[in-house]
């Protein structure tokens, strides 16, 4: 839920004028605040944040509608002596892309979203833990530092605060090279955002250009370091299971990631031996 969130305002804040000319600006506000202010309900202090309703299991096994629910409703919750930094962080990224969506058209909201932001931020650094409320069926695969850099990247974009900047600097040693942008894993997001601040000239962010470069040339056909395959028809296929939304989110990034580019005045992205270019890389898209 709180990827969504993060997703919807990443859109927003990459490509607002083209929202609104679809006449669809409110109607996304409208859902990023729905889950915004979901997140901010179930932040209840500033080391309590609620996490799940319900048993999962049970839940998948009945398909019906919420008012006919009679399965367990158990809530689940990370504190500071049952931490869950993915979770926190994640909510936090959220709350922060979110606050930049309202920061003209509600100043006062965004205000409260990037408080909030920062809170869950710092619970879920200070108290460091693999969320395991409800594993095996919601667990983390990827660990929980991949979601603390895309939060501090987030919360350097709402709020121009460097400390957040240094913070992603001085934690590069995280960043990994991965093929797969997902709820569970956000290291190409955050390498994404990086990469654009190296670009205007943080040059101690240089490994998460490195990072965003090798996610695309991870999906490129032709690469020396391709890994994800393509369908006849040219679809990426990245898992057997709910391939579609890895699609969705991966070329989104794939999407901005170019567009930062071309706003850099970089050409394209070089791998191995083969240079693709912006057309090329969006070519994969169509």
């Amino acid at each position: 839920m709180a990827f969504s969130v993060s997703l919807l305002s990443w859109a927003v804040t990459e490509y607002q004028t083209e929202i609104s000319a679809a006449n669809q600006l409110g109607h996304i506000r409208s859902a990023i605040r729905w889950g915004a202010e979901y997140l901010l309900r179930a932040h209840t202090s500033s080391t309590t944040l609620y996490t799940q309703v319900g048993d999962a299991n049970r839940d998948h096994q009945c398909w019906e509608r919420p008012e006919d629910m009679d399965t367990p409703r158990t809530l689940y919750k990370i504190t500071s002596s049952s931490p869950g930094s993915e979770v926190a962080a994640e909510a936090a990224a959220a709350l922060a892309a979110a606050s930049i969506v309202f920061k003209v058209a509600d100043s006062k909201y965004s205000d409260r979203l990037l408080r909030h932001s920062k809170l869950l931020f710092e619970f879920a650094d200070k108290f460091r833990g693999s969320y395991q409320g409800s594993c095996p069926f919601y667990c983390s695969y990827s660990g929980y530092q991949d979601e603390l850099l895309w939060a501090a990247a987030w919360l350097y974009k709402a709020s121009g605060d460097n400390s957040y900047l240094n913070y992603a600097a001085s934690n590069d040693g995280w960043s990994q090279a991965v093929s797969e942008f997902s709820w569970d894993n956000k290291f190409a997001g955050a390498q994404t955002l990086l990469a654009k601040e190296f670009l205007k000239g943080k040059t101690n962010l240089a490994k998460y250009k490195t990072g965003a470069d090798s996610f695309v040339c991870a999906l490129m056909p032709g690469s020396s370091s391709l890994q994800i395959k393509t369908t006849p028809g040219g679809l990426l296929y990245i898992r057997d299971s709910s391939n579609l939304q890895y699609v969705t989110s991966s070329s989104m990034i794939l999407l901005i990631y170019s567009k930062i580019l071309i706003s850099a005045g970089v050409r394209g992205v070089q791998c191995g031996s083969k240079d693709f270019s912006i057309t090329t890389i969006k070519e994969i898209l169509e």
